[in-house]
């Protein structure tokens, strides 16, 4: 029976004005390609039976874009993260049950599978009590390693598994902490922390009726220890004999930094690759032959400037590094040497995308070998044949696509992928506005299908996080054809502060994000309803994280829009620099709030909110301990006590994107309410599920 080439169910002709068609379109998002180059997989997330939880198949893909693709995993709790070995058996992680257990009512963890070369059952070959997390595998031998958060103290996987049911025994769940930080992004670190384990070429399936083998880890860092343990990014070198892995240290009394580290897979033995006390050292890939490590250095920020990016190249034998990117005024990241080694490919963004980029080793100019669009997941052939990776654009959801490792100025088609683009309910378009300052500001603009001079659309300004970021990919959590399916005109600019357009342009908000990022915004906004299809008197402004503070910030400074709508917002900066989860990393931009309190007072939003008249809505998830709950509910709470009409969407169990689709959709729902009472002067409609 052969598989559906796309979606399993037949999509309307506007998903994006139904918000239950919206969330069950099919997301594309990962890509592994085979050691052999003929093989691409894919994961591809939709929703459960019940519509409670988005769950990710695998599925094959043809490099070549001749085959339809295919389906390759089906099980019922989903996999994820996949990757090749060299027999051609695609490992990757999941929770389904282990067939052969028997006895254990415990949920499953993530354990590591294979699905075999020629097809068949996937099996399960690995596993640890406190879950498999990444996987790396060695491109020449198979050699595999893998991440796993291990009790501190615990001797091995039978002791670690007893120590986590004795702590569940007596009803224990509290951390005791000795280090910073103790939070990361909507997880609580400890008392379990990340270890690498060596597992070395897996065993071949057995005999029919024979039992599975056993694989023994080996812990390749047994020192590992709270808070940070040894979970960072990590390489494994073709023949397997060295790893390299990003490894976090403490950076004064309360902060951190990464560094770089190579060890001996055999012996364990480890040492320092690089170690920049004025930086962060990430991203490390190696070379073919195993000779060399590219990564990328991250500067440190402070309070006269933001950090800035570069690629070194590492010679593993010496540790001698050169800049390979020196003069280069944009942020290279996620670097791959190619298929020879004197090239090195990597991606940035640039002038509202996110282009791919290559830069010889030897020597020389970056060149940018991409038009439109954000690339991901790059994945070099390892014959020097043909480069894969992901595309999106805001008007077009990810998909693969097959590049040539030379040619400059490419945007291929895509490939046939198992989540075909549906049609969107408008038209994108640039839009270049003057700031304040002459500086020119980039934004993108979603026009919904109608909108003319007749029938100008109403504009809703959205605000992007980071704020060291760019609009520039497609987005499902942040999707402006939603909102233009019902008739929204949507501005997407790029204020101070974002990427892709150079240091100065950052350095213009630096520290005064009330300020340069402020005025850019009303300058786009400006030029974007001085189009006749945009009407300037029917306005709304709305953003998450950094957004939401542009959009609280645009509330006490200007009465031109009829509603805000503010995400996951910082509200006052004393009070989110103390309890986000790496205040460090906050304050070497800001200062310390007692002893360098000024930038506080000039930038933080509620010192001015008094000055408040529009309509706002707050939204904020329990477990976002980036922006901590605390920045709403006093938010929430000043705009009360001042009358200011407001509402207040609170989400007891989410984190800071909000990302189970019944609570997706009531976001959107929820959302379109508040515009279309405030915007449009309906009456509210409170969202039937609330």
């Amino acid at each position: 029976m052969s598989e559906p080439t796309g979606a399993e169910t037949a999509a309307p002709a506007d998903p994006f004005a139904d918000l239950a068609a919206f969330v069950a379109l099919p997301r594309v998002g990962g890509l592994a390609l085979s050691p052999d180059g003929r093989r691409l997989a894919v994961g591809v997330q939709t929703l459960d039976p019940e519509g409670k939880t988005w769950q990710s198949a695998l599925w094959e893909v043809d490099p070549q874009g001749r085959r339809p693709a295919r389906r390759l995993t089906r099980g019922a709790r989903g996999e994820s993260a996949p990757v090749w070995a060299p027999d051609g058996s695609l490992l990757f992680t999941s929770a389904r049950p282990d067939p052969s257990a028997t006895g254990d009512d415990e949920e499953p963890k993530p354990a590591l599978w294979a699905l075999p070369a020629d097809g068949g059952e996937a099996r399960p070959v690995l596993a640890h009590p406190g879950g498999i997390g990444g996987v790396a595998v060695a491109a020449d031998t198979g050699d595999v390693v893998v991440t796993a958060s291990a009790v501190p103290g615990a001797a091995d996987a039978e002791d670690d598994a007893a120590r986590r049911k004795r702590r569940t025994d007596a009803g224990v769940t509290a951390i005791l902490h000795e280090a910073y930080p103790v939070r990361y992004w909507d997880s609580d670190l400890g008392p379990a922390t990340p270890h690498v384990f060596w597992a070395g070429a897996l065993p071949a399936d057995p005999a029919a009726g024979g039992e599975r083998p056993a694989v023994a880890l080996r812990d390749l860092t047994p020192d590992a220890v709270p808070p940070a343990g040894a979970g960072g990014d990590l390489d494994l070198s073709p023949d397997g004999r060295a790893l390299v892995r990003v490894e976090s240290v403490p950076d004064g009394p309360a902060g951190r930094r990464e560094r770089v580290v190579l060890l001996d897979t055999a012996t364990g033995q480890a040492r320092v690759l690089v170690d920049d006390p004025a930086a962060d050292v990430h991203s490390p890939r190696f070379a073919p032959d195993g000779s060399a490590v590219i990564c990328v250095r991250e500067s440190t920020s402070t309070w006269e400037e933001p950090p800035d990016y570069t690629l070194l190249h590492v010679d593993v034998a010496s540790g001698e590094t050169r800049d390979l990117t020196a003069g280069f005024d944009r942020w290279p990241s996620a670097p791959q040497f190619g298929a020879d080694a004197t090239t090195v490919y990597f991606l940035a963004d640039d002038g509202g995308r996110h282009a791919l980029f290559r830069v010889p080793v030897a020597g020389g100019d970056p060149v940018r070998m991409t038009t439109d669009g954000a690339y991901s997941d790059l994945q070099v052939a390892r014959d020097g044949s043909a480069l894969y990776a992901l595309r999106s654009a805001y008007d077009e959801p990810p998909t693969p696509v097959r590049l040539d490792p030379e040619a400059t100025g490419q945007h291929p088609g895509p490939l046939l992928s198992p989540a075909p683009a549906s049609a969107l309910p408008g038209t994108l378009h640039e839009v270049e506005a003057t700031a304040a300052d002459g500086i020119p500001v980039h934004s993108w603009l979603v026009l919904p299908e109608g909108a003319s001079a007749e029938q100008p659309a109403p504009l809703l300004l959205w605000v992007h996080g980071g704020p060291l970021m760019s609009w520039n990919a497609w987005s499902w959590r942040w999707c402006p054809w939603v909102m233009a399916a019902r008739g929204y005109a949507v501005l997407l600019p790029d204020p101070a502060l974002s990427q892709g357009y150079g240091q100065d342009f950052v350095r213009r908000g630096w520290g005064e994000w009330g300020g340069a990022p402020y005025t850019d915004l009303m300058a786009a906004v400006d030029a974007a309803v001085a189009r006749p299809e945009v009407d300037g008197s029917r306005t709304a402004a709305m953003g998450g994280s950094f957004g939401g503070y542009m959009a609280n910030w645009i509330a006490t400074r200007t009465d031109r829009f009829a509603a805000i709508v503010t995400h996951a917002s910082l509200w006052d900066l004393d009070s989110f620099v103390g309890t986000t989860d790496a205040a460090y990393y906050w304050e070497k931009e800001w200062g310390d709030p007692v002893q360098r309190p000024e930038r506080y007072e000039a930038n933080s939003p509620h010192r001015a909110a008094d000055a408040i008249r529009t309509p706002v809505l707050v939204i904020h998830g329990d477990r976002d301990y980036r922006v901590p709950i605390g920045e709403a509910l006093r938010l929430w709470y000043d705009l009360q006590k001042r009358g200011v009409p407001s509402r207040f969407l609170y989400f007891p169990d989410e984190n800071h994107w909000v990302l189970h689709p019944g609570n997706h959709r009531v976001w959107y729902d929820t959302v379109l309410a508040f515009l279309a009472e405030h915007v449009h002067g309906e009456q509210w409609r409170r969202p039937e599920l609330l």
